[in-house]
This record gives structure tokens, sequence and C-alpha cells, in this order.
């Protein structure tokens, strides 16, 4: 009996942990759909780019960053949010809006798709 109880919480660790991940995959593709179906123009070190373009380059970051992402907002903090050289905000500016930084945005999104209220 005392040996069922460790290999019981390995197993739910384990199972927990396939659960965030597939979440966390849900929760990534989703912000790459929202940014890819956007009509926005995102900004990065001054330079403006189409959403497709921008879904490219945080696709390249999130490739080199994969090890160290574990929650939708860790990508978004690695892949989306800054430039990873010189470290300025990465922005959007959206249709009838002024620029806002992309970190805030994607947040919002998240939020939103996983249905909890704003803040």
């Amino acid at each position: 009996m005392g040996k069922i109880k460790p290999i019981l919480l390995i197993a739910t660790l384990l199972l927990t942990q396939g659960v965030v991940a597939d979440n966390t995959k849900r929760d990534i593709a989703h912000l790459l759909d929202f940014v890819a179906a956007s009509d926005c123009t995102f900004i990065r070190n001054g330079s403006e780019h189409a959403a497709k373009d921008a879904v490219s380059h945080i696709r390249k970051k999130f490739d080199y960053y994969k090890r160290d992402i574990d929650t939708a907002e860790a990508f978004i903090a690695l892949s989306a949010s800054q430039s990873t050289f010189s470290k300025k905000p990465y922005t959007v500016k959206c249709p009838g809006t002024g620029a806002i930084p992309s970190q805030h945005w994607l947040l919002a999104e998240l939020r939103r798709y996983r249905g909890a209220p704003t803040p």
C-alpha cells in the first residue's frame, strides 16, 4: 500500500503536465491565428510589418525559445513582446487605434480567449 501512493502521485503529475501542455499548445495556436487574422501593423525596432510577416517572426522566435516556454504567457514574453537584441518592445497598431505594446494586446486576447474577465 505504501508504494501505491507515490506511483499515483507520479501518474497524476504526468497526466496534469500533459493537460497543461495541450492547453498551452492550444493557447499559442490561437494567438498565432489571432495575429495572422488581424489587420494590424506590427512594429519591431521602428520597422512596420504586416501580420503574416509578424507571425513568421514570432514562430522563429518560438522555435528558438521552445524549451523555455511552458505557458502562453511565457510564449508572449519570449516570442512576441520585445526585440532580443535591442530590448525595444514590439508594438501593434490596429485600424482606428494608436500603437500599443504587443504584450498588452496579446495578453488581453489570451484573457478573452480563455473567458477570463479583463482587469
